[in-house]
């Protein structure tokens, strides 16, 4: 798959577009983007996406906080799995985001060499988002190219959408994510150094310092896995705060392995979050504590049994 910084100054190659956020890419995304792969293949040309770096709220809206579900690196291998050929992530300035929505299809999409795009129910573009899916196919006639509007795909009754997933997540419900996303929901970072104190408990922990505003899950135990050194490794994910041992702190993300011991200090983990386990909650004391982590423990590795068996595999973690 081919990733291009920039606007090419002329069409050169025709292509389908598929346009949107893809935050997440979940499976309504994936649906829009097969779609946008039926039509590439009819016509004999490339898929490509159209992304904008930064995100355009990022500019917008410097003072939110997005909590996004996929780091870049993960949604452009995701992108490539599915089978996307190419990616234009393309600068987004301050000039562009006053671009009227015709401006916008004038002087970035017909650039492209677009002759079909793809887009949801809920895509809008140009200053201020006044573009609907609507106007896009009107520009379409006007300018050459065909538009297919994707209408919301539908879990269980509820719209499949990046706001749903991350409500679910909020909620700790990495149950309700996964099935949302077709996919483990994975929290992406860096380990780092921590107080140390999940060793004086008998549960040594690797304290993951976040990637690129990625969307935390509620507070609590998670049942989790990570790919380590080519082998699936199973482990319990505390999500939290340490009431037991501190009236105020920052929110920490720490990881006990079962089935693994050595350094990973500066390693980066993918941490894939299957179920929680419990809420967080304040212990009286480190005895009481240290019990409680036992009984998550156990609990943790049945649950994990039950998604991949009792075999600890080497596995791609993808």
């Amino acid at each position: 798959m081919q990733i291009i910084q920039e606007l090419p100054s002329d069409p050169g190659h025709q292509c389908v577009l598929a346009l949107g956020n893809f935050d997440g890419v979940h499976l309504g995304h994936q649906r829009l983007l097969k779609s946008g792969l039926e039509q590439a293949a009819q016509k004999g040309v490339d898929l490509a996406v159209l992304l904008f770096e930064p995100h355009p709220l990022k500019l917008l809206f410097p003072e939110r906080v997005l909590g996004f579900l996929t780091t870049q690196k993960e949604q452009m291998r995701l992108f490539s799995e599915i089978g996307v050929d190419r990616v234009y992530l393309v600068p987004f300035t301050k000039e562009m985001a006053d671009t009227s929505p015709e401006g916008f299809v004038r002087d970035i999409l017909v650039k492209l060499g677009v002759i079909h795009i793809v887009v949801g129910f809920n895509y809008s573009f140009g200053a201020l988002g006044k573009g609907t899916a609507e106007d896009l196919q009107r520009y379409g006639q006007d300018y050459g190219f065909g538009v297919s509007v994707l209408q919301p795909q539908t879990f269980e009754g509820k719209v499949i959408s990046s706001t749903a997933v991350r409500k679910a997540l909020l909620n700790g419900d990495a149950v309700q994510a996964k099935k949302l996303l077709g996919r483990t929901y994975k929290l992406v970072g860096t380990v780092v150094e921590g107080e140390r104190r999940g060793h004086d408990l008998g549960y040594p922990t690797a304290n993951l310092r976040i990637y690129e505003e990625l969307i935390i899950p509620k507070r609590g135990v998670y049942a989790v896995w990570a790919e380590i050194e080519g082998r699936l490794v199973h482990g319990m994910m505390n999500i939290g705060m340490k009431p037991t041992f501190h009236e105020e702190y920052a929110l920490t993300v720490e990881i006990h392995f079962f089935d693994f011991s050595g350094d990973l200090y500066g390693m980066e983990l993918a941490i894939c979050c299957e179920e929680k386990i419990r809420d967080e909650r304040k212990f009286n004391g480190f005895d009481e504590l240290k019990g409680q982590l036992e009984r998550d423990a156990l609990k943790t590795k049945q649950v994990l049994e039950e998604i991949f068996g009792n075999p600890v595999q080497a596995v791609n973690a993808h």
